[in-house]
């Protein structure tokens, strides 16, 4: 299965930084930081058993609906994705795909071998590979699907896992609530354990809603958003690819088939190219 991913998921020249990850981070934790230090005291929100309820908690509960690969995966590709971005344009794909079918039409297929070396997307290397093997242009497409639908299917569990963070957290959170409820209930009779009792109440409560809005919902959103964008970008090389193979439309006319699949800014792109 990692080889797959290896094939389907889109690929560039280098890492960028994703700076407005980063960015959202950062104001949401220090915007709440902010609001903690002049409300007590960034100390008075820190308690070791509600993170231990909340974040262990959670953490164990997550393992124990996916597999270890899986759960480390997912984690990986939050880092790869959501960090260290590494788009590909759907525009230089294009010009890529353009230039290929332009050098099939005027010297044949297999002039394109000499082009694989400097394609940089692996889904459109294999696909290449196929039609300069003279795979038929069904086999080409059936194969690239079963490729493209693995790559959904991996991202789909790997967001999920972030997803279902998302619905636990809060959870746990109000397991910790009444354990602390059941605390402060419990000795009353003792002014002095109500506070303790009442912080794990609400430190729980806080803590699941953090995870929930502040990390694990926002994540997965990205990373749905990042698939989508691998998904189109696959999308629209198995169609140059199936062109390509049955030489039958001219290289123009294919740029514009695929420019259907663009934003208007990245047309707008295209077009001053």
């Amino acid at each position: 299965m990692q080889g797959q991913e290896n094939t389907a998921s889109t690929s560039s020249s280098g890492l960028e930084m994703d700076i407005a990850t980063l960015i959202g981070l950062a104001a949401a934790l220090g915007l709440i930081g902010y609001t903690m230090a002049g409300s007590g005291g960034a100390t008075a929100f820190f308690e070791v058993g509600s993170v231990a309820v909340v974040f262990g908690g959670s953490i164990g509960v997550l393992l124990m609906r996916s597999t270890l690969p899986d759960f480390i995966n997912a984690w990986a590709r939050v880092l790869k994705k959501t960090i260290l971005n590494k788009n590909e344009d759907p525009v230089e794909l294009i010009e890529q795909i353009v230039s290929m079918a332009n050098t099939a039409r005027r010297d044949g297929v297999i002039a394109l071998e000499g082009q694989m070396a400097e394609l940089s997307n692996p889904f459109l290397q294999r696909g290449i590979s196929m039609v300069v093997d003279g795979t038929d242009a069904e086999t080409i497409e059936s194969t690239l699907n079963n490729d493209l639908d693995l790559m959904k299917y991996r991202h789909a569990n790997y967001s999920g896992i972030f997803k279902s963070w998302k619905d636990i957290a809060p959870a746990m959170g109000m397991i910790g609530t009444l354990v602390g409820l059941v605390g402060m209930l419990q000795n009353m009779s003792d002014p002095k354990a109500i506070g303790p009792s009442m912080a794990i109440a609400l430190l729980t409560t806080l803590y699941g809603a953090l995870i929930a809005n502040v990390l694990a919902g926002p994540l997965a959103e990205k990373l749905d958003n990042y698939s989508l964008h691998e998904q189109n970008n696959c999308n629209l090389i198995l169609e140059g690819v199936i062109e390509i193979r049955k030489g039958t439309m001219n290289p123009r006319v294919l740029s514009e088939a695929l420019k259907s699949r663009l934003s208007p800014p990245d047309r707008e792109k295209l077009a001053a190219s």
